[in-house]
């Protein structure tokens, strides 16, 4: 791949901005399957109708229902609409605010992602505006980790990736692209594809659209 010259950004400005996703904070990775589940059980629906509605096999639901995996947020997509419930009430919860003003010192909840069966940590991430209601848009700060797996995803929606630090790699379709600190990218998310750091961790700007 051809070298880039460096962005003429200042990236560390990012960092300012929104902080890093440190280790040792703690991390409330439980919430997202106990929301998935108190909404399923809400709606009357049972794990195989669930199952019925994404494709996903009823192991697979039980242990995202019991903090076994932390579902991909494409996974999440996907029982986000079987559900009838917005992405951001799965992910962050349910705002009640017509505006989010979010400070640089400021921490928003913290989850993970997961390979299957939790084996594999792939990336964090913290909400940048979980307050508003009724928003059709996700903000994250997600830090990437190199992964061995590729797991790609496949949805609906749209999303907008930006590279604050380190390189990403992006699986997309057929290719493959190494994405650099100022580099962005938009997808349907229709197209398979799958984004991990090329080598240790990075950390990205991700909005994702339902």
């Amino acid at each position: 791949m051809e070298k880039k010259d460096t962005p003429h950004i200042n990236v560390d400005y990012f960092e300012n901005l929104t902080g890093k996703i440190k280790d040792e904070e703690k991390q409330d990775v439980d919430e997202v399957g106990t929301r998935i589940r108190n909404l399923r059980e809400s709606k009357g629906l049972s794990i195989e109708e669930v199952s019925q509605l994404t494709g996903f096999d009823t192991q697979k639901l039980n242990d995202i229902e019991n903090g076994i995996i932390q579902p991909q947020l494409g996974t999440v997509m996907k029982l986000s609409r079987a559900l009838d419930s917005a992405l951001g009430r799965l992910v962050s919860g349910v705002g009640n605010r017509l505006y989010s003003i979010t400070r640089k010192n400021e921490r928003k909840k913290i989850s993970r992602s997961t390979a299957e069966k939790g084996k594999k940590n792939l990336y964090s991430y913290m909400s940048l505006a979980p307050e508003v209601q009724g928003r059709h848009m996700e903000a994250l700060i997600v830090q990437l980790e190199e992964s061995p797996i590729k797991e790609v995803s496949i949805h609906e929606g749209e999303e907008f990736i930006y590279v604050l630090e380190g390189v990403a790699e992006l699986l997309i379709g057929d290719r493959t692209y190494d994405l650099e600190p100022g580099d962005s990218v938009y997808y349907l998310s229709t197209t398979a594809h799958l984004i991990t750091a090329k080598q240790g961790k990075a950390t990205i700007l991700a909005v994702l659209y339902e």
